[in-house]
């Protein structure tokens, strides 16, 4: 029986963790245009991300794979980030001293374009704030999440995975 892994027994995965199971994006690609990085570390039967890609640019040869990215072949355009059912496709880009990132936002509020949020990292404790680049609202009622991109320093863009809007 094999050793279950750390990012397992905590419940999240630190980029060092992720980037031991799939490529890093190089710092080149991350500034031509948004990347799409998989935080899928276990091996599921689940395929929507690769069904979805235009491009193909996301790999997995059977339904257990962990999705792999061909970041030269990947556009940016955030249908994986849309459609995966486990919340784990995060789309990055490098743009001067800032970092965009895409990513779901299923809790209420959802964010306004231009409004100042609080980022969080992967177990939810805050970072710094952000700015909103653009939201995506969805259909709630067909199940669909909200996706948002955010304006970080580039320092946290492997660190922030979720936002949390504060209005007073």
């Amino acid at each position: 029986m094999s050793e279950i892994p750390n990012y397992l027994r905590k419940g999240y995965i630190t980029p060092d963790e992720l980037f031991s199971i799939i490529p890093k994006p190089s710092e080149e690609r991350l500034r031509q245009r948004p990347v799409a990085v998989p935080e899928c570390p276990q091996r599921i039967p689940c395929t929507p991300c690769k069904e979805i890609c235009p491009t193909g640019a996301i790999k997995m040869e059977n339904p257990n794979d962990i999705p792999i990215v061909d970041y030269e072949k990947c556009i940016g355009c955030s249908l994986c980030v849309q459609v995966c059912p486990g919340l784990a496709f995060f789309m990055i880009q490098y743009i001067g001293d800032k970092a965009r990132i895409t990513l779901p936002h299923e809790l209420l509020p959802l964010p306004r374009r231009g409004e100042e949020v609080v980022l969080l990292n992967r177990i939810g404790e805050e970072v710094g704030k952000g700015r909103v680049i653009a939201v995506v609202p969805r259909e709630r009622t067909k199940g669909d999440t909200p996706i948002v991109t955010v304006e970080v320093p580039i320092e946290l863009a492997w660190d922030v995975r979720a936002i949390k809007v504060v209005r007073e």
